[in-house]
C-alpha cells in the first residue's frame, strides 16, 4: 500500500505535490490541516484527495507528514506536530523551503522522525498550469538519508530530477536562485538606465537589448559561462573597461562601484578561459 502523507500548511506547494502524489498513486493524502478549515477543504478540492481537518487534535499518524507553511512557521508547526505524540521512529517530516535546513524540524527528530528538506526549484503561482508541467523540475534535497531515500523515490515518481545539496551551504543554494533570477533583473535594469542616460527612448532599449540579451544567455546554457564570455575584458582590452568605468562611475556612483566589481569577476571568467585554452595546446 502507498505511505500515508499528511500535509500541513496546504498552499501552493502542497496542493501542486499532493494532487500529483495522489493521482500517481505514490502517496495517499490522509489529512489537510491548514489555518482555516475552509482554506483545507479548498485544498483538498484541488488534489481530489484526503481529508479537511481543523486542528491537530483531528490528526491521525502518518507515514509521513509535508509541513508546507511559510518559512517562518516551519519551527513552530513542527514543534506543534511533535506534541501530538503522533510521530515515532520511522516516521519521516519533511518541508520545501529553500532557505531553511532540514534541521528547522529538531522537535520531529527528537521524537525519532527522519527529517529533509526538498525544495523543488521553480515558482507555484499558478497551480493548475503547474499540474502538467512539472516534470523535470529540479529539486534541492538534504537531511537524514532513511527520508531521502523515500522521498526521492516520491519525486522521481512525479518526474522531478532530485540533487543533493551539502546543508552547511543552504543558504548559498538559496542564494544562486537571486543569482540566476532576480539579480538578473537587476543587472538589466542597470544597463536599461544606461542606455536612457545615454538618450535613447525606454521602450526601444529594452527592444535593442533583447537580442543581446537572449543570445547571452542562449550562449551561456549551450557553452558554459566561460566559453560564452564576450567583450573588452574577454578580449584583454583593459583601457576600454576602465574608461567605461570612469564613465558610469561619474554618472552614478552606485553603478559604477557595481561595475567594478562586476568586471574584477569577469576578469576571473575570463582567466579561467585562457587557462583553459593553455591546457589544450
Amino acid at each position: 500500500m502507498a505511505r500515508t502523507l499528511n500535509i500541513i500548511g496546504c498552499g501552493n506547494v502542497g496542493k501542486v505535490l499532493g494532487r500529483l502524489w495522489a493521482a500517481n498513486g505514490t502517496f495517499s493524502i490522509q489529512h489537510v490541516l491548514n489555518r482555516s478549515l475552509e482554506s483545507g477543504r479548498q485544498a483538498v478540492s484541488f488534489m481530489q484527495a484526503g481529508e479537511a481537518v481543523g486542528d491537530y487534535g483531528s490528526l491521525r499518524t502518518a507515514d509521513i507528514t509535508l509541513i508546507a507553511t511559510p518559512d517562518d512557521s516551519i519551527g513552530d508547526t513542527c514543534a506543534r506536530l511533535a506534541q501530538t505524540g503522533l510521530l515515532a521512529a520511522g516516521s519521516i517530516v519533511f518541508h520545501c523551503s529553500g532557505a531553511l535546513r532540514a534541521t528547522e524540524l529538531a522537535a520531529a527528530s527528537a521524537c525519532g522522525a527522519a527529517v529533509a528538506s526538498v525544495h523543488p526549484i521553480r515558482s507555484f503561482a499558478a497551480p493548475e498550469q503547474l499540474i502538467g508541467a512539472f516534470a523535470g523540475t529540479f529539486c534541492g534535497m538534504e537531511g537524514d538519508s532513511e527520508a531521502l531515500a523515500v522521498l526521492d523515490k516520491g519525486f522521481s515518481s512525479i518526474g522531478a530530477q532530485t540533487v543533493e545539496i551539502a546543508p552547511e551551504f543552504k543558504s548559498v543554494y538559496h542564494a544562486a536562485a537571486v543569482f540566476a533570477s532576480n539579480y538578473v533583473i537587476t543587472v538589466l535594469d542597470v544597463a536599461l538606465q544606461a542606455y536612457v542616460k545615454a538618450g535613447i527612448p525606454e521602450d526601444i532599449a529594452l527592444r535593442l537589448m533583447e537580442p543581446l540579451t537572449r543570445g547571452t544567455v542562449d550562449n551561456v546554457f549551450r557553452l558554459g559561462p566561460t566559453d560564452a564570455l564576450t567583450g573588452p575584458i574577454a578580449r584583454g582590452d583593459i583601457g576600454t573597461a576602465v574608461k567605461q568605468y570612469r564613465a558610469v562611475n561619474a554618472w552614478d556612483g552606485r553603478y559604477g562601484a557595481l561595475y567594478k566589481q562586476l568586471g574584477k569577476l569577469t576578469a576571473d571568467i575570463a582567466a579561467r578561459r585562457n587557462a583553459s585554452k593553455k591546457a589544450k595546446i
